[in-house]
């Protein structure tokens, strides 16, 4: 891994209420530079508590690969383009992988449009349906 944080290769979950709005969203984070590439899963079931009341929802679950100087601009975006009140946008750090492939995810997240800490991301993750 490179010695500098901002590089380090996080893999971020989002959830989504559909396929369109999900493809929407990650064609929008890998055209902008904010993530290499984004995985979409075929539908998932979400149970949880919102608002008083357990829910229990179909949804499709996106796994972007971004970097870490890159997050605080791609959960803004997300943030701006999602239906959701509180969009699910949680990062985890890729501890190890395939070097060529995690090189290529650091030189693909370019940030186009966007400042390295544009946008800040502070506060709990969440859903709203």
């Amino acid at each position: 891994m490179s010695p500098d944080a901002d590089d380090e290769v996080l893999v971020c979950l989002l959830t989504f209420p559909d396929e369109a709005v999900a493809t929407s969203v990650a064609r929008t984070l890998v055209d902008e530079g904010l993530a290499a590439c984004v995985n979409l899963t075929g539908a998932i079931r979400s149970i949880y508590r919102w608002k008083g009341a357990v829910c229990d929802e179909p949804e499709v679950l996106a796994m972007a690969k971004t970097t870490r100087g890159a997050l605080g601009a791609l959960c803004a975006r997300v943030t701006t383009l999602h239906p959701y009140e509180v969009p699910e946008v949680i990062a985890l750090p890729v501890a190890a992988g395939h070097p060529p492939y995690l090189e290529w995810v650091r030189a693909s997240v370019t940030l186009s449009g966007h400042g390295a800490g544009a946008l800040a991301h502070s506060g709990d993750a969440g859903d709203e349906r």
